[in-house]
C-alpha cells in the first residue's frame, strides 16, 4: 500500500526558505510521478510542482517557479520541494502526493500524504 509522510513545514518571515520532504514507500502499479500540492484555508487544492519519478521531468505552477524547485533521490524514494523568497501568499498546507499524471497534467490516481503546514509572515 502506498504511504507519503511530509516533513519540514514551519514558520517563516517573508524571503525566507524551507525544504518540505515527502518519504515514499509501498508502490503502486502504473504510478509515474510524485507531485506537491498546497491549499490556503478556504481555497482549493492546487498543484505547485510535480516530477515523473522517470527521467526527472519536471513540472512547476506559474506562481512558484523560478523560486521553488522539486527534486528527488530515487535511492531513499523522497521527494523533496526547496522553496525560496518566500511570500505571503505562499502559506497553505502542503501535500504531497503520488499517481499517474498525463503529460497535459491530469492526475488520473492519486494517493495523498497528510500535509504540512507552511506559514509566511510579513
Amino acid at each position: 500500500q502506498l504511504q507519503l509522510v511530509e516533513f519540514g513545514g514551519g514558520s517563516v518571515p517573508a524571503g525566507g526558505s524551507l525544504r518540505l520532504s515527502c518519504a515514499v514507500s509501498g508502490y503502486t502499479y502504473g504510478n509515474n510521478c510524485v507531485g506537491w500540492f498546497r491549499q490556503a484555508p478556504g481555497k482549493g487544492r492546487d498543484e505547485v510542482a510535480a516530477i515523473y519519478t522517470s527521467g526527472d521531468t519536471t513540472y512547476s505552477s506559474d506562481s512558484v517557479k523560478r523560486r521553488f524547485t522539486i527534486s528527488q533521490d530515487t535511492a531513499k524514494n523522497t521527494v523533496f520541494l526547496q522553496m525560496n523568497s518566500l511570500k505571503p501568499e505562499d502559506t497553505a498546507m502542503y501535500y504531497c502526493a503520488a499517481g499517474r499524471r498525463g503529460t497535459g497534467g491530469t492526475w488520473y490516481t492519486i494517493t495523498w500524504g497528510r500535509g504540512t503546514q507552511v506559514t509566511v509572515s510579513s
